[in-house]
């Protein structure tokens, strides 16, 4: 197949497009190396395909550089990311991810493709009293500007397959770690600083829950979505277990065997006290069966992490 990644010199995208590389796909990368973490990491993160794909270093709403070009799906991993960094920015969060998306299904449309898969966040569901959170759920009080960005995200596919007929699959992740995660986000953070001797800054009282997908599972889920005709879907990407903050440090410490230093801050807006996945949409579509438990990708991430440094 000939696939468009956006956003594949990220975390997530650099792993997918190794993967696809590696069973025969023909892949163009569209990734503009922006600032918001150190372009150099990106760079790092293509070196071992950059010879092996067609890449783009452009905005996901320059398009026009797409002119001529034919693709049999897209998979779009590119945004401006982060609930807490999306309060600062708020329209270039807008302007990026929501024009961007837009651009992107416009642009499919134009020429053809035939699956569209979009990445799309846990954060849509805001504070949802319900869990663990299904895909039927009510989703129309988000509480960050980007979370904001990807349920608009998600209603312009759904408007792109009613009208076009692309067949349109929105992922919803959540919070993926492993090899290559960004600096910004808790774990590698968190594994960092407690390395360096540093204090690390737990907001709240340590007891909110997230559901921590491993990488290599993520790529599954994606993989089979690009496979599969599915019409239109949201489906979740989540491990449907849940680890309290101040249980992921110990995990972390154990691992790297160093005691973290907390610095304890007041909750942040924009943050949620839980997110659990419900999968059995993921499994009854796309055969998803994640394998890698906490205890188990903490130690796997640490060792990539001394690894590197």
């Amino acid at each position: 197949m000939e696939i468009l990644v956006t956003g594949g010199a990220g975390f997530i995208g650099s792993h997918v497009v190794e993967r696809l590389l590696a069973r025969g796909d023909r892949v163009t990368v569209l990734d503009d190396f922006n600032d918001f973490y150190a372009p150099a990491i990106k760079h790092a993160n293509v070196a071992g395909f950059r010879d092996r794909v067609t890449l783009l270093a452009a905005d996901i709403r320059q398009t026009d550089l797409l002119k001529g070009r034919s693709f049999d799906a897209i998979i779009h991993l590119a945004a401006r990311a982060g609930v807490r960094p999306s309060l600062q920015q708020p329209v270039l969060y807008t302007q990026v991810n929501v024009l961007g998306t837009q651009a992107l299904l416009e642009f499919a449309r134009q020429t053809g493709v035939k699956k569209f898969v979009f990445a799309s966040s846990s954060s849509v569901y805001g504070v949802n009293e319900k869990v663990p959170f299904s895909e039927a759920d009510p989703i129309f009080r988000p509480i960050s500007p980007y979370a904001a960005t990807k349920l608009a995200g998600e209603a312009l596919c759904h408007v792109y397959h009613h009208l076009y007929g692309t067949d349109i699959v929105c992922l919803r992740f959540f919070t993926v770690y492993g090899p290559r995660q960004r600096p910004d986000l808790a774990i590698h953070k968190f594994t960092n600083a407690i390395a360096a001797g540093q204090p690390i800054e737990l907001f709240g009282d340590g007891s909110a829950r997230r559901d921590y997908t491993y990488i290599d599972d993520i790529l599954q889920g994606v993989l089979a979505a690009v496979d599969r005709p599915l019409g239109y879907e949201v489906i979740n990407l989540g491990e449907s277990q849940t680890v309290p903050l101040l249980e992921l440090v110990r995990q972390i410490e154990a691992a790297l065997g160093k005691k973290a230093q907390i610095k304890w801050l007041p909750p942040q807006p924009g943050d949620v006290p839980v997110t659990f996945a419900d999968i059995a949409k993921a499994r009854r579509l796309l055969d998803y069966n994640p394998q890698t438990k906490i205890t188990d990708g903490i130690p796997k991430f640490v060792q990539w992490f001394k690894a590197r440094h």
